[in-house]
């Protein structure tokens, strides 16, 4: 019959990243906290802070969420450590996950690229005339992969090259 559209059959394609974002399995690195700077909340995570939850709990133990919903984990921590700047992390999606595919291709064209942490405080302090809490001690259980994060540094890293390269799915 003329004039009816008939579906094409469907086409193989792999599951794509910019490649240096995320490399050939999903991969992608970031800051998920910054040391020594406020997030919108007032709070100001120190270094060293994530020192003691690091040495009892593995990357692979912190899940990886989407907008801290525990019934959306999406992937997994490869690692986490703290530098210089702050908590810095390379994590994995999970490519079987129907919500991982939709974040790769947000992250892929820059639709989102925020990091956020889930957290028990274990020692904080008020900082001396400024109203900022500051967080020594704390103990991390997640980090999600968010559209707002609250702290405007923690950021899955920008991709250097506009290639992409694709997941099997």
């Amino acid at each position: 019959m003329t004039g009816l559209w008939t579906p094409a059959a469907p086409r193989r394609q792999p599951w794509g990243f910019a490649s240096d974002l995320t490399g050939l399995d999903g991969v992608f690195e970031g800051y998920a906290s910054r040391f020594g700077e406020p997030d919108l909340d007032g709070e100001v995570v120190l270094p060293g802070a994530f020192a003691r939850s690091l040495a009892i709990r593995p990357a692979c133990q912190v899940r990886m969420l989407f907008q801290h919903d525990p019934c959306q984990p999406v992937g997994l921590w490869l690692s986490i450590s703290e530098d210089g700047r702050g908590l810095k992390v390379r994590g994995k999606l999970v490519a079987s996950v129907t919500r991982a595919r939709e974040l790769a291709g947000l992250i892929r064209d820059g639709g989102i690229d925020g990091l956020s942490i889930g957290f028990r405080t274990l020692s904080a302090r008020r900082r001396a005339g400024t109203g900022l809490r500051e967080l020594i001690t704390l103990d991390l259980w997640e980090i999600s992969i968010v559209t707002f994060p609250l702290h405007p540094g923690a950021r899955i890293a920008p991709a250097r090259s506009a290639r992409v390269r694709s997941f099997k799915p």
